[in-house]
């Protein structure tokens, strides 16, 4: 197969002086050797490009990842994308759309967003949505940016509950931001409110970290990346007697069957929306959802697609409100968001439509009932139980194993199962305020969507017996 080289000798020396590189083969000296390729693809050369990607199929269907039947998740998930979301989604109209700065040669990409925010914003249960972001950590991190400004209060209580990852991504900003983070721990799975603390005992009870200042924000899950309900009409009532944004990170496809995030009392309801028509891909891009009080709609980060009428009275689609964007006011901004997942949100729109209000219930309802059936299966082995009890689920549970978490992922996967999440590698060896040592170690987070059948849950039940009893 014949080698393709972008740039000239004369360039790669030029880029190696730059450096400060004797060779190219420098600029890989951090991967570690046994990441490595040692001995190259094993082609000769001036293969067919036929035969080329025969020889590497080949090579991918030996990697035992590739077939496994996956129950993990912990924030990234295997739904079905019917083949209408990707047909649609993946016209070259929207696959190669630029910024709609013109409205007057973008109105099909306008009116698409404006038709994403519009379903996104009924499933916050709230008046605004944005255009999306990035990822569900970021658009957290620009909820809690947002709350601060409205609150003028730099405290932020934060629920353990929130994913690791959320909560790692808002602690990096907030050493630029000035934010102060409080995490509040998780007591059987849920979050343990001061104030719950305080009405349980009679003593005043406040967390870890906490000073004299009040919170300006609140955030918590729902469900919690243990897959936990959450007490929302609590986090309310802890809000407003601190006069604080409060603000729910939610899984959208929850919402099919649970209150909204806006009917609990949300100022501000983020999530990732991978669920709706993006598959796993390694990690991304994935999609931010962000939605809003309509009091804090000139707060709101990212872009903004309108609904107006044109010269004539015609129907017509713009970006609005965007003197809130860093490239219009740089430092006086309130966001230094100035772009979206366009195509993210595109493909969520399709999906969504495509299910409709009883299609996302559906989605939902199977989830749930898949979860349940496969807890109470699960409890069954000895050496199993569920991790928080019998606290409510919807898609994801922690179960405890009686053998390392991690070594029951590595067993099952010799079985043909992608087992779950060990809590050890969300949270680290010795747990944090939603788990301590021994369930991070012995904590397996397992998630069931629609996708996984009843005679695949019993197959993960018996590898999964076979597993702890090894």
């Amino acid at each position: 197969m014949a080698d393709y080289l972008p740039h000239t000798d004369d360039e790669v020396a030029a880029m190696l002086a730059f450096l400060g590189l004797s060779d190219v083969g420098e600029l890989f000296a951090a991967v570690p050797s046994a990441l490595r390729l040692a001995g190259g693809l094993g082609l000769a050369d001036g293969q067919p490009e036929p035969d080329v990607l025969a020889h590497l199929g080949a090579a991918s269907r030996a990697n035992r990842a590739a077939d496994l039947v996956c129950f993990a998740g912990a924030g990234a998930y295997e739904h079905e994308v019917p083949p209408v979301v990707q047909a649609l989604a993946g016209r070259s109209e929207f696959v190669t759309a630029y910024t709609p700065y013109q409205p007057e040669v973008a109105q099909g990409v306008l009116q698409a967003l404006f038709e994403y925010q519009t379903m996104v914003a009924r499933l916050a249960g709230l008046p605004i949505a944005n255009a999306s972001l990035y990822d569900g950590a970021s658009a957290l991190v620009e909820a809690v940016n947002l709350g601060t400004a409205a609150s003028g209060r730099q405290a932020v209580w934060v629920s353990a509950g929130v994913h690791p990852h959320w909560r790692s991504c808002v602690r990096t900003f907030s050493h630029g931001s000035g934010h102060r983070i409080v995490e509040i721990p998780l007591t059987g799975g849920v979050t343990t409110w001061p104030d719950e603390a305080s009405s349980a005992t009679g003593v005043t009870a406040e967390p870890t970290g906490v000073t004299a200042e009040p919170p300006g924000v609140v955030v918590v899950a729902y469900p919690n990346y243990l897959g936990c309900l959450e007490d929302l009409s609590a986090v309310r009532r802890l809000a407003d007697a601190h006069g604080a944004t409060m603000v729910v990170a939610a899984d959208p496809v929850a919402a099919g069957i649970l209150r909204s995030g806006g009917e609990w009392g949300a100022d501000v309801v983020v999530g990732e929306g991978q669920a709706f028509g993006t598959p796993l891909s390694f990690g991304g891009p994935y999609l931010g959802l962000f939605c809003c009080a309509a009091a804090q709609v000139r707060r709101l980060p990212g872009r903004l697609v309108g609904e107006t009428v044109d010269a004539d009275g015609r129907r017509a689609y713009v970006t609005t409100l965007r003197a809130r964007e860093q490239d219009i006011r740089r430092e006086k901004a309130t966001s230094n968001v100035c772009t979206n997942q366009t195509l993210m949100a595109v493909t969520a729109a399709v999906q969504l439509g495509w299910l409709g209000t009883a299609g996302l219930a559906e989605v939902a309802t199977r989830c749930a009932r898949g979860t349940r059936y496969l807890r109470e299966a699960a409890s069954e082995i000895a050496g199993i139980s569920p991790l928080t009890g019998r606290t409510p689920v919807v898609r994801e549970l922690a179960l405890r194993t009686a053998v390392p978490a991690r070594t029951v992922v590595d067993r099952m996967a010799a079985e043909g199962f992608l087992a779950g999440v060990a809590l050890a590698d969300l949270v680290g060896d010795d747990g944090d305020g939603s788990v301590d040592a021994d369930a991070a170690a012995h904590g397996l987070l397992v998630a069931v969507t629609e996708r996984r059948t009843v005679a695949e849950i019993d197959g993960y039940v018996l590898a999964l017996d076979k597993a702890v009893r090894r």
